[in-house]
């Protein structure tokens, strides 16, 4: 048998024993899986308590290896996804795209303008592009809007919420609903709580817990948060780490990234191949939001 054969089956023997006194599952005895590692099972919580001391360390480098797995993931589209009209990626430039309160779907500018000249066209009355539902006529009702996606569960309009807070000076309100977003899984709401965690406004600033929804943000396809932790582990000196980060957002079309990698490539670092193949990857992330209705509302808000 050869030695990945032998390490394969110890590793399942691992999960069908528990790992401290050799107990086999049966009927009136469940195994619980540690859940941290993933690679050990115990029949108690005595029994994981004794084998603690011999298995911490192997535990701690298994738990960080998953953890790797799952941060270093490419994600297949930014935290954005995509316009619910179009079905075109969504810019990460926020001033290309709108949420609406009636809906909380993101409406790409192209689509936003494409409403809007059908209306004035047919003399309607103001509608989400989406959903058809009255525009507001006001903050207030738009506030309204949102609160009742709130009620509904909504992780988006919570956000939404939690900004309208913020800019307020409400900071424990605004706290309150990100958090709430956050454990729904809501990438936007764990980068804006890292924010909070940075600038101490009412939490204490803790640098573990930016770090930590810094990178769940990363996970959920956030560029924004992942080129910051690559920030991060640039500054503490893991600059492979860090070069792997800002390839992943720069694939999914973060400026900030490929302008760091820039740096890297000019300072002999990295290799050539893989920053050329991030460059097109780049540019084909930014030339999937663009279409022929996106361009000509762009002009028009120029004007």
């Amino acid at each position: 048998m050869s030695t990945n054969s032998e390490e394969e089956a110890t590793d399942i023997m691992m999960m069908m024993c528990c790992a401290s006194c050799g107990t086999a599952q049966v009927d009136d005895i469940i195994l619980k899986t540690c859940t941290a590692c993933k690679s050990v099972r115990y029949c108690s919580i005595k029994c994981q308590k004794e084998h603690r001391s011999q298995y911490k360390r192997a535990c701690k480098k298994r738990a960080a290896e998953l953890h790797d797995e799952i941060l270093f993931k490419q994600p297949e589209s930014s935290h954005e996804g995509d316009c619910p009209i179009c079905f075109l990626p969504i810019s990460l430039d926020n001033k290309k795209s709108t949420i609406k309160s009636c809906c909380s779907k993101t409406i790409c500018e192209g689509c936003y303008h494409s409403n809007e000249e059908r209306m004035f066209e047919e003399s309607l009355e103001p509608t989400c592009p989406f959903c058809r539902h009255p525009a507001p006529e006001s903050e207030e009702e738009e506030g309204k809007n949102i609160m009742k996606r709130v009620k509904a569960n909504d992780p988006v309009a919570m956000v939404q919420m939690s900004l309208r807070r913020y800019f307020s000076g409400g900071y424990d309100d605004a706290f309150r609903y990100v958090n709430k977003a956050a454990a729904l899984g809501d990438a936007r709401a764990h980068f804006l709580l890292a924010r909070f965690y940075h600038e101490g406004k009412c939490v204490e600033k803790d640098g573990k817990k930016e770090l930590y929804h810094l990178e769940q943000a990363a996970i959920g396809g956030h560029p924004k948060a992942r080129y910051n932790v690559g920030c991060e582990d640039k500054k503490n000196g893991r600059m492979d780490r860090a070069m792997k980060h800002w390839i992943i957002a720069a694939t999914l079309g973060c400026d900030d990234s490929i302008d760091a990698l820039k740096v890297c490539f000019r300072a002999g670092i990295g290799n050539k191949d893989d920053f050329a193949a991030t460059l097109r990857a780049h540019q084909a992330a930014v030339e999937a939001t663009k279409s022929p209705q996106r361009e000509a509302a762009e002009e028009a808000r120029k004007e």
